[in-house]
């Protein structure tokens, strides 16, 4: 199951240059592509407002 980014976000660009294979995408609130993640955890874990986790 693919990263989610929340309402959270604040859109400081922090995740998008941690993503390995791009699947984040610029806005508002940020997005991440589900079928390009890979569920590697890196965005969440940079996320200075633990705004990324993996759906509930």
């Amino acid at each position: 199951m693919a990263y989610v980014i929340g309402n959270d976000c604040i859109a400081c660009g922090t995740c998008i240059d941690e993503c390995p294979v791009g699947a984040i995408s610029e806005g508002d609130i940020y997005s991440i592509n589900p079928e390009m993640c890979t569920e590697c955890g890196t965005c969440a874990d940079v996320c200075p407002n633990e705004a990324i986790s993996l759906p509930e």
